[in-house]
């Protein structure tokens, strides 16, 4: 069995002190083989908040696999978010914007859709697409195939933000290219079903995570991710979702939901 831990939304600037200890000590309880941090490291993208995200990063089970989210571009300082937008995130936590990694049974492919010229909304750059395409079909036959990007490639009913305008494009390209489960943050908010049908295409596995510790929850409850993969012959993933305690003193299990394989893409086990 492969697991991930997958956090998002950690917002430095203003996250909740008293979870850093528990987030980290549950991590290392789950002994993941990877942790992925789907964006929003921090709120307004200051070096200090870098910082305190890496240490964070550091302390957390390894390895750990980032990509930039909208707020880790310098909203509130133009010269910088044009013709910098990334440096800080560059200098404190990685050099590369959209990392891979290859796991037991796994390879995950990092997307970057931050967009300093439509700061909320994002989008999916051509070249990030090619790239991820490119790393979708080189990966060794029968691995699950693992996307990260910090925009969902759709929203659920009443969202109340912009959705990304090229999502359905990429997401076309995505499945074409044999992406079994997409991995983002971005609305606060958790989730995990299966992509509606479209277009005949193979079914994606969609999940978001919520707000991994910052104060900004929107009515929903600090969380994160656990997914693991049960087996690989036919693929069988189990996601739970572990819940910010009452106390701000840890993370216990809360539901989880089982998806399997099929011809057609993924489906639900009920």
């Amino acid at each position: 069995m492969t697991r991930l831990l997958h956090l998002s939304d950690l917002h430095f600037g203003r996250t909740r002190p008293e979870l850093l200890a528990p987030l980290i000590q549950t991590a290392r309880d789950l002994a993941p083989d990877a942790t992925i941090v789907s964006g929003d490291l921090t709120q307004r993208a200051r070096e200090w908040q870098f910082e305190e995200a890496a240490n964070l990063m550091a302390s957390l089970p390894q390895p750990v696999l980032v990509v930039p989210g909208n707020h880790d571009v310098p909203l509130d300082r133009p010269l910088q978010r044009f013709l910098r937008s990334f440096a800080c995130y560059r200098e404190e936590i990685s050099a590369d914007l959209e990392p891979m990694l290859d796991l037991p049974g796994m390879r995950v492919i990092g997307m970057n859709t931050a967009d300093p010229f439509a700061w909320e909304r994002g989008k999916v750059r051509r070249r990030s697409l090619a790239l991820a395409v490119k790393r979708l079909t080189e990966a060794p036959e029968g691995v699950l195939k693992v996307v990260v990007m910090h925009h969902p490639l759709y929203h659920p009913p009443g969202a109340t933000k912009e959705p990304m305008p090229n999502a359905d494009w990429a997401a076309k390209g995505l499945a074409d290219a044999g992406a079994d489960l997409v991995l983002a943050g971005h609305l606060h908010a958790w989730g995990a079903a299966a992509e509606e049908r479209r277009e005949g295409r193979r079914k994606m596995l969609l999940v978001q995570a919520g707000t991994g510790t910052s104060t900004r929850v929107r009515g929903e409850d600090n969380d994160f991710n656990v997914i693991d993969l049960v087996t690989s012959q036919p693929a069988h993933l189990r996601v739970t979702r572990y819940i910010a305690t009452a106390g701000g003193d840890g993370f216990a299990p809360g539901p989880h939901s089982e998806f399997v394989e099929a011809e057609e893409g993924w489906q639900r086990i009920e």
